[in-house]
């Protein structure tokens, strides 16, 4: 991971502020319900994707937190769905990694941002298993526990350690993705796919990984992530290379050595149907 140990991070953004106590808030209630996961109420949202009484829970927090601090501003929630409208948009994963929460898999976070006027402008990641809190503001760098940020180095794809998630919302792509997967096994180090396409974008920003690309993820996997990869110095865009990303759902993020040798392999695999999303 590739950390600045000596760079103390700014003082937080008001706004930013707030969505990490916001962040923390949900984290209590998510580590207070890991030790009785047998008595969770839990539901299938749709195919191969849970909700519990947790998500609901941490989302009611998460909202309630802010909306005492900025009472005008409109809220785009996994669980909730669209609030208000303002400028100003929280986009909010109470919990990101459901699936691995309720089989006891400590790979799972919390994921905030705040867009204004579209633009994303702040971020926060928290691991409340580890209790790492990624942080973002735009224009002043992506930290970790108050640690500055930058993403990997790497030059070769050969060399690289790449991140992704199964299309399982959008099972018309398997096809394509499979064989975007099987290229990358033989042309990286390795592929991980841990099931929390938030906190892997966080790891992209931290260096840990040099890249990451899935396909039917939401905006709010991928909106404050997204930000602390560019604040760390990465590269993020669709699966072309293009803005979009958050509308389409489809994303590929990595250093600038790395991201165009990512678009290259996953060009060769888009259908005309992935092209035209």
């Amino acid at each position: 991971m590739r950390v600045f140990r000596y760079s103390a991070a700014p003082t937080m953004h008001p706004m930013l502020n707030i969505a990490v106590k916001a962040a923390r808030r949900a984290g209590s209630i998510i580590a207070r319900a890991s030790d009785n996961l047998d008595i969770l109420t839990v539901r299938h949202k749709s195919l191969n994707d849970l909700v519990s009484e947790v998500d609901k829970a941490a989302e009611e927090a998460i909202i309630d937190t802010l909306r005492t601090a900025y009472p005008d501003h409109a809220f785009l929630g996994e669980e909730s769905g669209p609030s208000g409208e303002s400028d100003h948009v929280w986009i909010i994963d109470p919990l990101d990694g459901t699936t691995n929460f309720l089989h006891g898999f400590p790979v799972y976070c919390v994921s905030i941002a705040m867009t204004l006027k579209g633009v994303l402008t702040h971020g926060v990641i928290y691991d409340p298993v580890r209790n790492d809190l990624f942080t973002a503001s735009r224009g002043s760098g992506a930290f970790l526990n108050d640690r500055r940020l930058r993403v990997s180095k790497r030059e070769k794809l050969i060399d690289t350690l790449v991140g992704t998630g199964f299309p399982f919302r959008i099972q018309e792509h398997t096809d394509a993705y499979v064989a975007m997967m099987k290229d990358f096994m033989h042309k990286t180090a390795g592929i991980r796919r841990p099931g929390a396409a938030a906190l892997d974008l966080a790891n992209v920003a931290a260096g840990r990984l040099d890249g990451f690309w899935e396909i039917g993820l939401s905006p709010w996997d991928m909106a404050a992530g997204a930000l602390m990869i560019q604040e760390a110095g990465g590269l993020v865009g669709d699966l072309q290379g293009n803005d979009g990303y958050l509308q389409k759902g489809m994303i590929v993020a990595g250093n600038p050595k790395i991201f165009p040798q990512m678009l290259q392999v996953i060009g060769a695999h888009l259908t005309p149907a992935l092209r035209a999303a």
